[in-house]
């Protein structure tokens, strides 16, 4: 009986370890400065929530100095949660592509991902332009605007239980050099028609919502991400849970 015991108790010890380990592992990096600071301070304790809601794990960086091959082999998903494609350190550029091409892990990149050019004495990073459609960032709608952005593609599940078209209020609405859709596959653009107040900084054919299928990882990149007040809107945080749970999924399809 004792032996049956012994067992029974190595069988519980072990399933509590089970349960106990987290389904997954995300890093998250946003800047720890600056106007967009407000937006991060919001969006990690709802992180942290659907993080102990759906037992998975996240850590957080505000510079890539520990980034290197090695280090992102212990995630299963990279969210960029405002942070920009400059300044990085030369390794975890080397490994940020690699993790990307090769299909290592899945990503997400919210609103500075683009911010693409010459800043602050930084080349643009070429591969990651290219990443993101071959686009380079040109103007944005400095005193914000309302826009209603139509979802393009209703299955893609980064769009689940998301309806046809939605408002986003005050957002900066980047505009690029040209459009990526050539170069990605658009899931969601906006009506730059809708625009309150009305911009002259408009381009066109206005992806705000795309996936880069030309790569391995599943990836996502969602513009919408300057204000904190996103998180009060219910389709922005279903899209940005759908966001997490697909990129970091290793299901096929």
């Amino acid at each position: 009986m004792r032996k049956k015991a012994l067992v029974f108790a190595l069988l519980l010890t072990i399933c509590a370890s089970a349960l106990a380990a987290p389904k997954f592992r995300v890093l998250a990096l946003y800047e720890n400065g600056g106007h967009h600071l407000a937006y991060s301070k919001v969006a990690i304790p709802c992180l942290n929530k659907l993080a102990a809601d759906n037992n998975f794990a996240i850590d957080y960086l505000t510079k890539t100095d520990s980034i290197d091959d090695a280090f992102l082999r212990k995630y299963q998903l990279i969210i960029q949660l405002d942070y920009a494609p400059y300044a990085w350190k030369d390794k975890a550029v080397a490994a940020f592509e690699k993790y990307i091409t090769e299909g290592r892990g899945g990503w997400i990149g919210f609103h500075h991902a683009t911010l693409l050019g010459e800043f602050d004495g930084y080349l643009m990073w070429q591969w990651f332009s290219g990443f993101m459609g071959g686009i380079k960032f040109k103007s944005y709608i400095p005193g914000f605007a309302d826009g209603k952005v139509n979802v393009e593609d209703k299955r893609h599940p980064v769009m689940r239980g998301i309806s046809a078209s939605f408002v986003i209020k005050k957002e900066e609405w980047y505009s690029y050099d040209r459009s990526p859709r050539p170069n990605v596959h658009v899931i969601a653009s906006v009506d730059e028609s809708t625009y309150t107040p009305d911009s002259e900084v408009k381009m066109g054919d206005h992806p705000v919502i795309w996936s880069n299928p030309h790569v391995k990882a599943r990836n996502v990149y969602i513009f919408m991400g300057h204000s904190p007040d996103l998180f009060n809107d219910e389709v922005y945080k279903l899209i940005f849970k759908n966001a997490i749970f697909w990129a970091a999924s290793k299901d096929k399809g």
